[in-house]
């Protein structure tokens, strides 16, 4: 593996990752009344 050109690409690749983990673990706040799937809670982040 060629590894990160530099410390930001590593801080925004682990940055995603615990999102992810949080996301499946349900540690995401979202509105009340709505039950959005962890894709759609991902891609109302990255937009």
């Amino acid at each position: 593996m060629l590894g990160f050109k530099d410390f930001r690409c590593a801080r925004i690749l682990l940055g995603g990752i615990e999102l992810m983990h949080m996301i499946a673990k349900g540690q995401m706040q979202c509105h009340e009344g709505s039950n959005p799937s962890a894709a759609d809670q991902f891609y109302s982040l990255a937009a």
